[in-house]
């Protein structure tokens, strides 16, 4: 299944993972006099920008992909991790921007996609999102992940019954992700229907989750 947003691990290759935040400080002021030192190498802005990511330093972060599309106007990974940056520091208006550029580029880019559909519900308003989300599911009608973004949207918006219909798509194509069945547990719970949210419970326990992790939905279907 693919996940609701790429790995900053990716462009981090050199870098050790789990990383302190002093390691992290220290990885960027390397980076920082590698780049002095090949100004033009975009690799090495791409590794400073996703630690300027780990850091939360989200301004830094745009400024320096900026310089990437300075020098690849192109780079997907450069727009992608600025938009997500943008969205970060709820600069959403921006965030579209780079997302509809990679979409531009690479039509069915599942993660700008997925990006531009959350992002114009913070510019454009539910209608307009809601067709953001309804064309993620058309343009991957075999993801998980997209029923799933679409159904989140749909509970948010009280549109309890639709919802369960996305989750249950989203659990038909990753039947073994609990994450998606309790999701559609709390929707049910939501709709009173506590004999079908208790009997999908007691699947999951049934399967190796935990009793104790799911307490507060069993609680709740008393």
């Amino acid at each position: 299944m693919r996940k609701l947003f790429l790995s900053v691990a990716v462009l981090l290759s050199s870098v050790a993972y789990g990383q302190s935040v002093q390691e992290w400080r220290d990885s960027l002021q390397a980076l920082g006099k590698a780049i002095d030192n090949n100004p033009q190498s975009v690799e090495l802005r791409l590794r400073k920008a996703a630690v300027n990511l780990e850091l939360s330093q989200w301004d830094y972060a745009i400024e320096e992909y900026g310089r990437v599309l300075n020098l690849d106007s192109c780079n997907l990974s450069a727009l992608y991790f600025r938009g997500y940056a943008n969205m970060q520091s709820r600069r959403y208006a921006m965030a579209v921007v780079d997302y509809e550029r990679i979409l531009s580029i690479v039509p069915k880019h599942f993660e700008a996609q997925l990006g531009l559909a959350m992002a114009t519900k913070k510019t454009a308003g539910v209608v307009a999102a809601m067709d953001q989300f309804n064309r993620l599911v058309q343009l991957f009608p075999d993801s998980a992940l997209a029923y799933a973004a679409r159904a989140g949207f749909e509970v948010e918006q009280g549109k309890l019954e639709t919802a369960l219909f996305d989750w249950d798509e989203a659990i038909r194509l990753s039947s073994g992700n609990a994450d998606f069945v309790i999701s559609k547990v709390d929707v049910l719970l939501q709709l009173n229907r506590k004999r079908e949210a208790k009997a999908l419970l007691q699947e999951l326990v049934a399967k190796g989750t935990p009793r104790a992790a799911l307490k507060e939905w069993l609680d709740r279907c008393k």
